[in-house]
Order: C-alpha cells, then structure tokens, then sequence
C-alpha cells in the first residue's frame, strides 16, 4: 500500500492542534541510520487506509518530497471518542534487518470439516494473528489456515500452522505452542435423544384417562 506524507516543520502540543484543525495528522518516522523525521498525512485519508487489514500488516510505500521509502505502522493515537486520529508512527524498514510484526489469520475449511459436519461442532477461532520474525521480503499480508481437517476432541495448535518460507513464529511466555483454533461441541449436538420419546411415553397415560368416560 502507498500513502502520501508531508515534511512537518513545527513540534509541540499547540502545532498539533492547529495542524489536525487543518485536516492534518501529526506524526513521525524513526528507525534506521536516519534522524527520526517529523511528518504530516492528510487526516481522511489516513482514516480510511486504517480501516483496511494491509495497512496494519504490510510494508507500506510512503512517498514525500518526490521520494519512496518503504515504512512500518508502528502506533497509532486514536481520540477517546471523536472519530480523530492524534498522532501516527511509522518505521522505516531496512531490507536486511528481521522484523517482529503481528500477522492477521485468515481462517477457510471450517464448514467442509468433519467436525462441523457431521459431528455437531463450531470452530472457536482462540487466536486471530500471531507474531512472526522474518525480513521485509518475506513479511506475509496474512497467513491463511485451512480447517477442513478438524474433527472432534481436537484443535489446532500454533506448530500445526503451515508458515511461508522464511518466517518463524515468536511466542511468549511459558506455552509455546498455543491453541489456535479449538474445537467446540454445541449444547444442542449433545442433548440426549431419548429426552422426546421419554415425554411422548409420559403423555401417552395422561392422553388415555382424559379419553376414558366418566362412569
């Protein structure tokens, strides 16, 4: 994805509110053997690049000044309840430095599983993006899981997730391999079959001595 980003000449808490007053977003670009830079986005477009899922998980293309520079989104400062966005991070990526980043899931194959088939189940999807070591090159927009292997009783862990070439997973804490999707029983599927025709045989007496004539 490409964005457009303006050279910003003034700091401070009073620029900045003159500047977003403009339909302007604050921001700034860090990393590399560069100084970090100051910059400005239009607001509009801004908000609505954010609502897309690339945004978020890409290197981005940012041109300012006639220059390209492939960047990160690193943060983004959201008003607590105005649709305004504060403040915008990037980081410039440099093509032979790994980066850590979350990559989004995107999940198929649930409704062709065994499971959900035919045994009754929903997939519970625990987990919708992992952290990912890779460089720039190999940085996927998603990883896809395919689902239509699940069946009952089991789930999906994070080692049973086909990665792209050249990225690793990087997890967190004591559990090392986390459960991605887990395999749900709904109540309905478990409701004892018997429970009908044990009322139907209930009622069947109830049923006879209404009919039986009053003597």
């Amino acid at each position: 994805m490409k964005f457009v980003a303006f050279e910003r000449a003034k700091q401070g808490t009073g620029a900045s509110r003159r500047l977003r007053i403009t339909g302007r977003t604050p921001g700034i670009v860090y990393g590399g053997a560069a100084e970090p830079q100051l910059i400005e986005v239009d607001h509009n477009a801004l908000w609505h690049a954010l609502k897309k899922e690339a945004f978020h998980s890409s290197i981005l293309t940012m041109e300012m000044a006639g220059a390209e520079s492939s960047v990160l989104l690193r943060d983004v400062q959201v008003h607590p309840y105005k649709q305004m966005i504060l403040h915008i991070d990037f980081q410039r990526v440099d093509a032979t430095t790994k980066l850590h980043m979350k990559v989004p899931l995107h999940f198929s194959g649930d409704d062709q599983s065994q499971a959900v088939k035919a045994e009754g189940c929903i997939a519970n999807h625990v987990i919708s993006e992992i952290d990912v070591l890779c460089l720039p090159a190999d940085l996927p927009e998603f990883i896809a899981v395919d689902l239509s292997g699940l069946k009952k009783g089991s789930s999906l862990h994070l080692a049973d997730i086909q990665l792209p070439k050249g990225v690793k997973t990087v997890t967190h804490g004591s559990n090392k391999n986390p459960v991605v999707v887990s395999v749900v029983v709904i109540a309905a599927a478990e409701a004892p079959a018997t429970e009908p025709v044990a009322e139907a045989a209930a009622a069947k007496p109830a049923a006879k001595a209404a009919a039986k004539p009053k003597k």
